[in-house]
């Protein structure tokens, strides 16, 4: 019933919504005489903030059209390399006419970035790929909102969203590949590999966790303590909803965006408040630079989606509630996850030290749980200054982290084992 409140509510302000933003861009247009009146630029901000505060926010584009690989500047295309019915593997193609070049991309290793299922969409993650593809062939999992698959794909579970990274991993191919997780699925990215391992497959070369709850009894947030005070009958009764008739997906259970959404503002109000009341100002004295990077940064933060509801039960029972995980104690489509199992796989961890989602302790917990890796092949990180998002997005993370986990990377790439392809110039 909530969601088609909410859905009833979206229709009948959007007409108003519309004719803000519309009033907005004719009150500051530069053709427009009115706009040197004194007073319309006040009344503008208050139009286009009213829009933005009001207006639905769709996906956003990763919209990485180039990057510096090798010195050399070099052309990008998205290309499904893999479509399941919730998420679609998507991979990062690099072009370049120089042979020297493409011998050295065709040599960079592979990396699979496994976004959050948690709300937002990959794209906040633009920037972790953005540095990736300077030295590495990037894949990443672009999760599908739950809105969106009928209901005849059936239920995704978090057993379902393991399965999944197994086959994105196996799709890649294991033995050069490089695992990535930030934030939450370095819980089910730990499950697929011990599984893999357990079973004699081949293993990827590394496995970097960012951020994630591999142990949330460690340093417990806000977060944490929101999932362990409420029994998982009050999540499945107040924030559990049907996909109403308007979307591919109706009849789905879900944990629907709008939601998820007031959540995230309301573990700090009012820093936003601050922030859209900064951007007011900002409009009013026309300081377009400031506003711009208000837009950019809102237009990715209010972009959510929504998560089948069988998968976020599963997570809050599992990973927040009964802890199976650390407790070695849980159970995969009926198989037990055994992290000790993992032995070739190298293992590097990163927090940041004011991440208030994922506290100081949580994914380092992994390296007591992989005990089968040796000490020569485990690392932390603690990235000093750096929050949640700070850690995977941001100056701190270009300049701070990823030479970290590029140089893990290469040092445990196994490149100089392989046999080398001579460039056909260098031949000549």
């Amino acid at each position: 019933m909530l969601y088609r409140i909410n859905e009833l509510n979206r229709a009948l302000m959007n007409p108003l919504i519309g004719w803000s933003g519309a009033a907005a861009q004719l009150l500051t247009s530069k053709d427009n005489w009115i706009a040197h009146f004194p007073g319309v630029q006040r009344l503008a901000a208050g139009y286009e903030l009213f829009h933005r505060l009001g207006k639905e926010y769709e996906k956003p584009a990763f919209a990485i059209q180039a990057v510096e690989a090798h010195g050399r500047h070099t052309p990008i295309a998205e290309q499904v390399a893999l479509a399941r019915p919730f998420c679609n593997l998507v991979r990062f193609k690099r072009f370049v006419d120089d042979i020297e070049t493409l011998h050295e991309l065709k040599n960079d290793p592979a990396v699979l970035v496994v976004a959050p299922l948690s709300g937002h969409h990959a794209t906040l993650l633009r920037d972790t790929v953005r540095a990736l593809l300077k030295d590495h062939k990037v894949y990443i999992t672009d999760w599908i909102d739950a809105r969106m698959v009928p209901l005849r794909e059936g239920a995704f579970t978090l057993d379902d969203y393991v399965a999944y990274i197994q086959a994105f991993i196996r799709h890649i191919g294991a033995e050069r590949l490089h695992v990535i997780s930030v934030c939450q699925p370095t819980v089910p990215v730990l499950a697929a590999i011990s599984l893999m391992a357990s079973n004699g497959e081949s293993t990827p070369l590394t496995m970097t966790m960012m951020g994630g709850p591999i142990d949330t009894r460690r340093s417990p947030t806000k977060v944490n303590d929101l999932a362990t005070t409420q029994p998982l009958s009050w999540f499945e009764n107040n924030v559990i909803h049907e996909v109403p008739g308007s979307y591919p997906g109706v009849g789905r259970k879900v944990y629907p965006g709008f939601l998820q959404h007031a959540g995230f503002v309301a573990m700090n109000p009012s820093r936003h408040f601050q922030s859209h009341w900064d951007f007011y100002e900002d409009l009013r004295r026309g300081d377009l630079e400031d506003a711009e990077a208000h837009r950019k940064f809102y237009d990715e933060y209010n972009a959510v989606l929504d998560m089948p509801a069988e998968y976020y039960l599963d997570t809050i029972r599992t990973v927040f509630q009964q802890h199976l995980l650390p407790r070695g104690q849980w159970d995969v489509a009926g198989q037990r996850v055994q992290p000790q199992d993992i032995r070739t796989t190298a293992l590097l961890t990163i927090e940041g030290e004011l991440d208030d989602i994922s506290g100081l302790g949580q994914t380092e917990a992994a390296h007591a749980l992989c005990t089968g890796i040796p000490a020569a092949k485990r690392q932390h990180l603690m990235a000093r200054g750096a929050g949640h998002y700070g850690i995977f997005s941001g100056r701190r993370w270009r300049e701070k982290i990823y030479p970290v986990v590029r140089d893990f990377i290469r040092r445990h790439d196994d490149a100089p084992a392989r046999a080398k392809v001579t460039p056909l110039r260098r031949k000549a």
